[in-house]
């Protein structure tokens, strides 16, 4: 894979973060960048794709584009598949498993297309290196599917497991927040070097350790491994070029500070834990504390993702929790807030009028942000 190459990517995002994505790709370089509903797709060189692994905090992952094509019946999956250059990125030893979805396609059976873009890849493979059987004993090389409206477009893996995966935290409690969704409300709710964030509710402490982050503009990725490190077709040198830099890039003498309360003291040492694993821990206030005893300073950014009854509470008690916030969180131009919640009537509870909200989803539930910062006040 040539260094200086130009290839087409495309990261996988939460729906509802896919302008954060579009602006942080934008910062790395990337080129010809459009978005789709729950994916953002670009083009840039071998660099682009190590930075994009390391610093993206909202992408789910880094997919390079092979090829596309239509694909109504099996002969023409196989097909499509055959013309596509596998060799230029496998070589004769990597191993090449196949995954991948269909929807709203004639050909719906995944396990069906599965096995055809496999026999299709070991034939261009053999063509290619004039061998008829592959060990696959080298370094991985997942090809990915996507089949949609009769419509295949067939990627590279570049990050293995999941970007939202930083490395620091092994344990979580109930219920937790995932990273990249984090990182996305955190960048909504505009943290800057100089911000103090809360989270009177911080569980694991997902939303205060990515606050640093993105204060202290520390990549992500940046004590982890990707699996297109494995690969000899992109030099170590490229690697190493993307993690200086990306070293380079922390704001070391950022003003940041993130305090964090819950009425939990096994959520508290869990944050503590997770905070020093992720190297946070000296912008860290952590205090055992029930919310209604909750008191944000002046200018200070609340950001939380409150218990919600169906998981955690019953619907009762929740409703009661956000009633209590409603009376503590002033959600004002002075204490702007964030509240991620899949509680459709939170606002009745909460009893105050959001200036914006936004549709996101926690995995699989459909939530709102909730978000406060004094636009509707006369002044």
């Amino acid at each position: 894979m040539a260094t200086h190459t130009h290839f087409s990517f495309s990261c996988p995002c939460h729906f509802g973060l896919e302008r954060t994505l579009r602006f942080e790709l934008s910062k790395i370089g990337a080129e010809n960048i459009s978005t789709e509903n729950g994916r953002v797709n670009f083009q840039g060189d071998a660099l682009v794709l190590a930075k994009a692994n390391l610093c993206l905090t909202t992408a789910e992952r880094v997919l390079l584009k092979l090829g596309e094509f239509s694909a109504y019946t099996f002969e023409e999956l196989f097909q499509g598949m055959r013309k596509i250059p596998l060799e230029q990125f496998i070589g004769k030893d990597d191993a090449f498993p196949v995954k991948g979805h269909a929807l709203d396609s004639k050909l719906h059976s995944v396990p069906d297309c599965q096995s055809i873009l496999k026999k299709a890849a070991v034939e261009r493979l053999k063509a290619a290196y004039h061998m008829n059987w592959f060990s696959e004993a080298g370094a991985n090389h997942p090809i990915r599917f996507q089949i949609r409206n009769n419509h295949a477009v067939i990627y590279l893996d570049t990050t293995g497991v999941g970007l939202h995966k930083r490395g620091y935290r092994r344990n979580a409690n109930a219920a937790p927040i995932k990273e990249t969704l984090a990182a996305g409300i955190v960048d909504l709710a505009q943290v800057r070097s100089d911000s103090v964030v809360c989270d009177p509710f911080c569980g694991s402490g997902t939303l205060l350790i990515e606050a640093v982050f993105k204060a202290m503009r520390i990549a992500p990725g940046l004590h982890r491994r990707f699996l297109a490190e494995t690969w000899a077709q992109i030099p170590t040198s490229v690697w190493e070029k993307a993690r200086e830099e990306a070293v380079s890039n922390i704001r070391r003498d950022a003003a940041f500070t993130a305090i964090g309360s819950d009425i939990d003291p096994e959520a508290i040492a869990l944050t503590e834990e997770n905070c020093r694993r992720a190297g946070v821990m000296p912008r860290v206030r952590l205090e055992q504390m029930d919310v209604a005893d909750f008191h944000p300073q002046a200018g200070a950014i609340t950001i939380c993702n409150p218990p919600y009854g169906e998981r955690m509470l019953d619907i009762e008690r929740s409703q009661s929790l956000y009633r209590i916030m409603g009376q503590v969180f002033p959600a004002d131009r002075n204490h702007p807030c964030a509240i991620i919640t899949p509680d459709v009537d939170f606002k009745l509870h909460f009893g105050k009028e959001a200036d914006k909200r936004r549709k996101l989803y926690n995995g699989m539930i459909a939530c709102q942000l909730f978000q406060y910062f004094g636009k509707n006040e006369s002044h």
